[in-house]
């Protein structure tokens, strides 16, 4: 679903079970990462340390790092004796997220509009073939496939931006943003989808407009997270 997990590598789970070095705990919290985004572990769900230790036949210490680790990045929170838990995204984080993904987005909008010419060219291209297969997903009413490529869509144009701090922040954010959209993924949305917006975004890249790209992109998040207060949808 995430367009930087590598959906043809091996699980984390598989790759610890061959791997045993100073990399445990990061290989513990990605096959935790990997249940939580997926869904597997649900906002406001115990994760129990012996369950995890038993399932991949580790020690209590990585385990407790990796979710040390995830709690720094926002992902889980832990309760004085009662545990670690998946965090539930209140509304008014949701709306403070929403605001720091639509200066992220244009700014990364911008710097893909200043790419050389050949760059944007290959840019835009990737991201119309994006928008056709997310057209696609509307006509056949599939929410999850339409969230996927969305989330393509954008990682195209932060990835082109050439910013590695970006990509890191920009990261962490939608991944907080998903866990307050894992209940609605789960039982379907009726969709109504912003293509025409994301084509207006594509057209400013394609003609290296970093201006328009930059507003494009921040009042498309912003519409995004007005829809999604009113009624869950992919933003």
């Amino acid at each position: 679903m995430f367009p930087w997990l590598d959906p043809d590598a091996d699980t984390a789970s598989s790759r610890l079970r061959a791997v045993r070095d100073t990399s445990l705990p990061k290989l513990v919290r990605d096959d935790l990462l990997e249940r939580i985004l997926g869904g597997e572990l649900r906002p406001g769900d115990r994760i129990s340390e012996p369950d995890v230790c038993a399932r991949l036949s580790v020690s209590r210490v990585p385990v407790r790092e990796a979710l040390r680790e995830l709690e720094s990045s926002g992902l889980v929170v832990s309760r004085k004796h009662a545990g670690v838990f998946v965090r539930r995204i209140e509304p008014e984080e949701v709306r403070d997220l929403y605001e720091m993904r639509a200066l992220l987005d244009g700014f990364a909008g911008e710097k893909a509009a200043t790419l050389p010419q050949a760059e944007r060219e290959s840019l835009a291209q990737a991201l119309r073939e994006s928008t056709t297969t997310m057209a696609d997903a509307v006509a056949s009413k599939d929410v999850r496939d339409y969230y996927t490529e969305n989330l393509r869509f954008h990682w195209l144009i932060v990835e082109a931006a050439g910013n590695l701090a970006l990509r890191a922040s920009y990261r962490e954010l939608v991944q907080k943003l998903h866990l307050s959209r894992l209940r609605s993924l789960s039982r379907g949305l009726a969709m109504r989808t912003s293509i025409q917006e994301h084509q207006q975004i594509v057209q400013a890249i394609d003609a290296g407009d970093p201006a328009a790209t930059r507003s494009l992109l921040a009042r498309h998040v912003g519409d995004a997270h007005r829809r999604l207060s009113a009624e869950p949808v992919p933003a």
